[in-house]
């Protein structure tokens, strides 16, 4: 079977399989992407990414159709390389209780303006429902 895999130099090969086992998919390596579950597709973009060596990822909604398991497992991933890899995450995220676990400071916005800038023990539910609404429901991912 012709694959992509054979047009690639042996040193691009090595770092896609060292990426991919920083991801914990190493095992996964000849698989088709469109074969694997969602977050381990996920963990193959952040590989993709990580094939660039990057100072900077952004992650948008990088859980967005994720189960709490997997979501977690994603975030871990990320929350590794920003504190062993010192690669700056600027992620998206829906939804609260990730953001307040994984991130060392909280930008929410309302409109396409800053609404609060601040570490995330400071944006409790009362401060949520005055940026978004009343109606606003902090969904917790356990």
């Amino acid at each position: 079977m012709w694959s992509l895999v054979n047009h690639f130099s042996a040193e691009d090969k090595r770092k896609a399989l060292e990426k991919l086992d920083r991801v914990g998919i190493r095992e996964k390596a000849h698989i088709r992407a469109d074969q694997l579950s969602g977050g381990q597709q996920q963990r193959v973009g952040i590989a993709r990414a990580l094939m660039q060596e990057p100072e900077l990822m952004l992650a948008d909604e990088p859980v967005a159709s994720l189960d709490p398991a997997t979501s977690h497992s994603v975030m871990k991933y990320l929350e590794l390389l920003n504190k062993e890899d010192g690669i700056t995450i600027l992620c998206s995220l829906h939804f609260l209780s990730l953001a307040r676990t994984y991130a060392d400071r909280i930008i929410a916005l309302k409109d396409g303006r800053t609404e609060f800038d601040g570490l995330p023990e400071e944006i409790d539910d009362r401060r949520f429902k005055d940026i978004y609404g009343e109606d606003a429901v902090r969904v917790e991912i356990a």
